[in-house]
C-alpha cells in the first residue's frame, strides 16, 4: 500500500510501510525574486514510525550549495532489510532574465540618439539652403524694385522740370502708328523695330521704336522711344539701294556734319561717349539731307583719358577697328577708323566688303589705298557722280578717309585734326605710298563670334 505523509515542510512517499524517499523544501519566505530555490531527498528508514503521531522533524542537513547538478545516474544501495535510496539532490536551472543587459540597452538608445541627430541636421540645412535661397530672391526682387522706382523718379523729375524728352503714353504712341501695323513697320534692328507715327496733337511725324524684351537692354526692356521722323531715311539706302542719287556738295555736307557730332560725343562733353557702331546705316538725313547719328545702342560712357574697359567687342563687319580683334576694347580711335570706312563709302559709292570684286578688292581700304599707290587716287570716285565733283574735296575726301582708317592706331588723327583738313584749315596728311602691314593679330581661333541682325558682328575676346 502507498502513503504519502507531509510533515514539517517534508514530503514522505512510502510503500507498504517502507519510507521510499522524502523531499526537503527550504522556506523561501522573504527570498528576493529571482533567486533559485534549494531542494534534496534523503533515505526514510521507516514509514510506520511517522503515521498517525507528531515525530520531531530531523535535524536539517548542511546547507546546500546554490545550484547542484542532478546526478546523470543513480542506483540504489544494496541492501536486504529494505535499504531507503540513495540520497540526492537538485536545483531548478535559473529562469530566464525578463530583462535584457544594461550594455544592449546603452547601445539602443546611443544608437536613437544618433539617428535623431543626422535628421535633425539634416532638416536644419535643408531648412537654411532653403532660406538662403528665398532671401536671394527677396534681395534681388527688392534690387530691381528700388532700380526702377530710381529711374521712374529721375525719368518723372526729369519731365516734369522739362528737361528731358518729352512724355506719351502707350496708347497715344499705339494709335499714331495705327497699333503698329506691318505696313508702318520702317525697320527692325537688334533691339527694336522702329514705326512711322503721326502726332495729330503735334501735327507732326515721328518715328517709334519699340525696344524689344529680347533686346536686354537694362530694366527698362519694354520701352517705346519717339524720334524725330527722318524723310529722308538712312544713307545707305541713297549710296547703296539706289534709292536716289545724292548730289556732290550733299555727301561733302552729310561728312563735314557726322565729323562735327563725333567731335561733340568725343570731345565736348563732360564725359566721352563711345559710339561703337559708326555706320551707314545709322546715319539719319532729314527732309534737308542733314545728317544725324543715330542708333546709341552700342554706345558707352568712359572719361576722357580713358577707353572702354568691356573685353565684348561689338559692332559691324567691316566698320571694326584692326585692334580692336586683338583688344576687344573700344576707344575714340576705334570710332575714327569706323569714321573713315564711312568717308571712304561716300566718297567711293560701294561698301566697305563687296564679296563680288576680286579678293584685292573687295576691301574698300585696301582698294583705295591701291589706288593711291599708283597715283590714281580720283579714279575710285562713285561712278555714279559722273565726274560732277570738286576734285580738291574729292582728294581731301580720300586722304581723310584713308588716314582715320590707317591700319596702326597710333597714325590715325583725332576727330578735331580730321575736321581741320575737311575744312581746309590744315593740310592733308603724307600718307605712306604702299598700304601699312597692320600691325595687329588676327582673330583668335577660341573666340566667340554672335551675329545679331545681317551685318551686325558681336565678338568675345578670352582675357
Amino acid at each position: 500500500m502507498t502513503k504519502i505523509q507531509m510533515h514539517n515542510g517534508a514530503i514522505t512517499l512510502c510503500f507498504h510501510g517502507v519510507a521510499l524517499l522524502t523531499l526537503f523544501v527550504l522556506n523561501t519566505t522573504g527570498a528576493p525574486s529571482g533567486r533559485n530555490l534549494a531542494c534534496w531527498i534523503e533515505n526514510q528508514p521507516n514509514c510506520d514510525q511517522g503515521i498517525g503521531r507528531r515525530s520531531p522533524p530531523p535535524s536539517p542537513p548542511p546547507s546546500p550549495p546554490p545550484y547542484h547538478p542532478f546526478p546523470p545516474s543513480f542506483s540504489p544501495s544494496p541492501s536486504t532489510n529494505h535499504a531507503a535510496p540513495p540520497t540526492f539532490q537538485f536545483a531548478p536551472p535559473e529562469p530566464p532574465n525578463p530583462f535584457p543587459p544594461k550594455g544592449r540597452k546603452n547601445l539602443e538608445r546611443k544608437n536613437m540618439k544618433r539617428l535623431l541627430v543626422k535628421i535633425i541636421i539634416a532638416i536644419f540645412a535643408l531648412t537654411l539652403g532653403l532660406g538662403f535661397i528665398l532671401f536671394l530672391f527677396w534681395w534681388k526682387r527688392k534690387e530691381n524694385k528700388q532700380d526702377v522706382l530710381a529711374f521712374d523718379m529721375s525719368v518723372g523729375d526729369e519731365f516734369g522740370n522739362g528737361l528731358g524728352p518729352r512724355e506719351f503714353s502707350f496708347d497715344v504712341l499705339s494709335k499714331a502708328t495705327k497699333n503698329f501695323a506691318d505696313e508702318e513697320k520702317l525697320g527692325e534692328g537688334g533691339f527694336g523695330a522702329v514705326y512711322k507715327g503721326f502726332l495729330r496733337d503735334y501735327n507732326t511725324n515721328v518715328a517709334v521704336k519699340r525696344v524689344s524684351r529680347r533686346s536686354k537692354q537694362g530694366i527698362k526692356e519694354e520701352l517705346l522711344l519717339a524720334y524725330e521722323f527722318m524723310p529722308s531715311g538712312s544713307l545707305d539706302f541713297h549710296l547703296f539701294k539706289g534709292r536716289s542719287l545724292i548730289p556732290w556738295k550733299i555727301r561733302y555736307k552729310i561728312v563735314q556734319g557726322l565729323a562735327s557730332a563725333l567731335l561733340y560725343l568725343h570731345e565736348e562733353g563732360d564725359l566721352c561717349v563711345l559710339h561703337r557702331d559708326i555706320k551707314a546705316s545709322n546715319i539719319m538725313l532729314d527732309s534737308n539731307f542733314n545728317a544725324k547719328l543715330g542708333d546709341f545702342g552700342l554706345a558707352r560712357l568712359v572719361d576722357h583719358e580713358k577707353g572702354s574697359q568691356t573685353t565684348l567687342l561689338a559692332g559691324t563687319l567691316g566698320y571694326i577697328a584692326p585692334e580692336c580683334h586683338r583688344t576687344g576694347k573700344a576707344s575714340k580711335d576705334s570710332d575714327v577708323y569706323s569714321f573713315g570706312i564711312v568717308v571712304l563709302e561716300i566718297a567711293c559709292g560701294r561698301r566697305s566688303i563687296e564679296p563680288i570684286y576680286d579678293e584685292h578688292q573687295a576691301s574698300l581700304v585696301a582698294w583705295v589705298w591701291e589706288a593711291y599707290e599708283n597715283q590714281m587716287l580720283l579714279d575710285v570716285a562713285d561712278e555714279k557722280l559722273c565726274k560732277d565733283f570738286n576734285v580738291k574735296e574729292m582728294e581731301y575726301l580720300l586722304l581723310v578717309g584713308l588716314w582715320c582708317a590707317h591700319p596702326s592706331r597710333s597714325m590715325r588723327p583725332s576727330i578735331r585734326q580730321a575736321i581741320q583738313v575737311l575744312n581746309f584749315e590744315a593740310a592733308p596728311p603724307n600718307l605712306s605710298s604702299k598700304i601699312p602691314i597692320p600691325n595687329y593679330d588676327d582673330i583668335p581661333s577660341t573666340s566667340i563670334i554672335r551675329i545679331s541682325e545681317p551685318g551686325l558682328l558681336s565678338i568675345t575676346i578670352p582675357r
